[in-house]
């Protein structure tokens, strides 16, 4: 840990970078009641491969050991739960409703919903093209995040989180998938060849603890929907749920 602390230091790039999200993660930790004993885990479980490729070292110090780790915290806990929870389920239901928690579109709202992908840092090419908005770098994000809390403060406090942030959206045993609909409306706005899909900042309004977000999605220059939420990223959401419904129509 030493060694990547010192060559980020030395990096003006990614030490701004690494400054950027001390701020943002600060703004988590207080909203999700987080005290962290070692903050650099929760630094390093927001470093994409491509951010560490950019300071030429070695790959285990990217986030992917933690998410290999937050993986396996992720599905026991939610495995207990539902166990516990669902008395009267088979084990293939069970399976099922696991799958459907832990799966990369419902890991990809989870982490919306706490605005978590600002967080992410990535190498300069990954930010180019777009790689925040990458589920699959959300989702991976998610899981280190996980990873480190349960190597930080014990698998009680990753209970804790996932009772308040993740098991509040399983309403009954029929629960879905979280959809991500921004990457539905990519693809579908990719089928038809419409143009790219961009968002906008329409509003903002409230309280800094307590603020409103309101989001435009565009369509080249032209704007198909809006959307409100709690954070920007659950805005651009709603959005585009409310533009997949209007092409739909």
């Amino acid at each position: 840990m030493e060694r990547l602390k010192t060559t980020i230091r030395e990096h003006r790039v990614a030490n701004q970078k690494l400054s950027q999200f001390w701020q943002g993660f600060d703004v988590l930790a207080e909203q999700i009641h987080l005290k962290p004993k070692n903050k650099w885990l929760y630094a390093q479980s927001f470093m994409h491969s491509s951010y560490i490729n950019d300071l030429s070292l070695d790959r285990i110090y990217n986030n992917e050991r933690l998410e290999f780790l937050g993986d396996a915290v992720l599905e026991l806990n939610v495995s207990d739960y539902l166990y516990q929870r669902y008395v009267e389920l088979p084990e293939g239901e069970l399976t099922k409703l696991r799958a459907n928690i832990v799966c990369e579109p419902s890991l990809v709202v989870f982490s919306e919903h706490l605005n978590m992908s600002r967080l992410i840092m990535l190498g300069k090419g990954e930010e180019k093209t777009g790689g925040r908005e990458r589920p699959s770098i959300i989702s991976d994000a998610f899981e280190a995040f996980i990873g480190a809390m349960y190597l930080d403060l014990g698998n009680d406090a990753v209970i804790q989180f996932l009772k308040e942030y993740v098991y509040i959206h399983l309403t009954d045993k029929n629960y879905t998938q979280q959809k991500d609909f921004k990457t539905e409306l990519q693809e579908r706005i990719h089928q038809l060849k419409r143009g790219q899909v961009t968002y906008e900042m329409l509003d903002e309004s409230g309280p800094s603890h307590n603020k409103t977000f309101t989001s435009g999605v565009y369509v080249g220059e032209q704007l198909i929907a809006s959307g409100t939420g709690s954070s920007k990223k659950v805005a651009e959401q709603h959005a585009a749920e409310a533009a997949l419904e209007i092409i739909t129509n």
